[in-house]
């Protein structure tokens, strides 16, 4: 997923696509210890993905933050 898709998309929606992308890794996780995972590299970009929307989560709350401390 493009970062620039993920900016793109509300907080609830972030939200969502995170919890998502957790279940996903914990199902890759899964079937990569009973060996049944085709593509192990499925596991570097999930957990790539969950990283771009956990800092674009973040950077919106600084953003947030920041304003209300100009106000």
């Amino acid at each position: 997923m493009k970062t620039s898709d993920i900016r793109q998309m509300t907080n609830e929606e972030l939200l969502i696509k995170l919890n998502d992308s957790k279940q996903e890794l914990f199902n890759l996780r899964f079937a990569h210890a009973t060996g049944s995972l085709k593509n192990p590299m499925q596991l570097n970009v999930v957990k790539k993905d969950i990283a771009k929307i956990k800092t674009i989560i973040r950077e919106r709350e600084l953003k947030e933050i920041k304003d209300k401390k100009g106000n």
